[in-house]
């Protein structure tokens, strides 16, 4: 019978050949998760990524993480109006009724002096609603001609005290209408005329001025039904309606001028060089207040405005209206 063979020591004195584990002292000196195969890892391969794939996501991970995020809109609820919009026009409807009723004149001693403050506060809430609706116009058709930036912000959903430009929108506004007697909306700085095709810029320069001539035509025809012709009235509100309708027509008209700082300014922009339309556009607020104040110059102002009063009078069967525009005015400057 053959002698079966003595099996070798597991501790040996030879080299490790090229099947062999290192020895113990190698083993003891190196980190074994180093000395584990890379697919020893108990994590699960769940799309079936090869090494060259998982380097590959690993730099897809990480271009998401220096990308932008999404805009997550928030559907037709980025398009309504603010509950700060329909709180202003509350406090429109409110003003307008004290002003109907003239309350002013009930709460004061009789045959006292009154100086009526409710009036004036009507016009400046309505003149801000109105200024609202005008870059509403532009804000909305810039959106649908490609600037999808002002998605959800305060130009859309109607909210003036949400504007990115907050002064030239909202502030200076008031401040021609109680100064100068005229309406006059601030530059639409807030577009990105870059992202508007040549072929749609016009609508969006004539989008505000159309909604405030809109709101002239639409007030004018309130005061007309309420006071038809042959007739007159010293009524706050009416008087208030009437002067708005005024505001809102110069706001369109004056902004239909190819000025910097003004909305038409956007129609002669293509003509000129990116680096100067740039310069003009960055110094728009300037160039407003430059025209407000041209128009607030005595003699320059009552040329233009009694130019809108000689229109009313050869458009309106009510030769009395231009009257009652020009006592909302005086509603209005109660100081002056």
């Amino acid at each position: 019978m053959p002698t079966p063979e003595t099996p070798q020591s597991a501790d040996t004195t030879d080299g490790p050949g090229p099947d062999t584990a290192p020895d113990a002292g190698d083993a003891r000196g190196t980190d074994p998760w180093e000395r584990m195969p890379q697919d020893a890892l108990n994590v699960p391969d769940l799309d079936g990524d090869t090494e060259d794939e998982g380097v590959a996501g690993e730099d897809a991970r990480l271009a998401e993480t220096a990308a932008p995020k999404r805009d997550v809109s928030g559907g037709w609820s980025d398009f309504l109006p603010s509950p700060v919009f329909v709180l202003l026009l509350g406090l429109v409807g409110f003003a307008g009724w004290l002003s109907w009723t003239a309350v002013e004149l009930d709460w004061a001693a009789e045959g006292t002096s009154v100086t009526p403050l409710i009036p004036p506060l009507l016009i400046v809430l309505g003149w801000i609603a109105s200024a609202t609706v005008h870059e509403f116009g532009h804000a909305l058709a810039a959106y649908l001609a490609g600037d999808r930036s002002l998605r959800g912000s305060g130009y859309l959903r109607l909210n003036p005290f949400a504007f990115r430009e907050t002064f030239g929108g909202l502030v200076l506004p008031v401040v021609y209408l109680c100064l100068g007697g005229l309406g006059l909306t601030g530059p639409p700085t807030y577009v990105t005329w870059d992202r508007v095709p040549a072929s749609r810029r016009a609508a969006v320069v004539l989008a505000g001025p159309l909604a405030s001539l809109v709101l002239s035509a639409a007030l004018t025809v309130t005061v007309s039904v309420l006071v038809p012709p042959g007739n007159d009235t010293t009524n706050w509100a009416i008087s208030s309606m009437a002067f708005l309708s005024l505001a809102n027509l110069t706001a369109a008209v004056v902004n239909l001028l190819p000025i910097p700082g003004l909305d038409g300014f956007e129609l002669l922009a293509p003509a000129l060089s990116d680096r100067v339309a740039g310069f003009l556009r960055v110094n728009a607020l300037y160039f407003s207040i430059a025209v407000f104040a041209l128009l607030w110059f005595p003699t320059v102002n009552d040329v233009f405005v009694d130019a809108f009063y000689r229109f009313y009078d050869l458009v309106l069967p009510n030769p009395a209206y231009p009257g009652m525009v020009f006592f909302g005015q005086l509603l209005l400057r109660f100081w002056a």
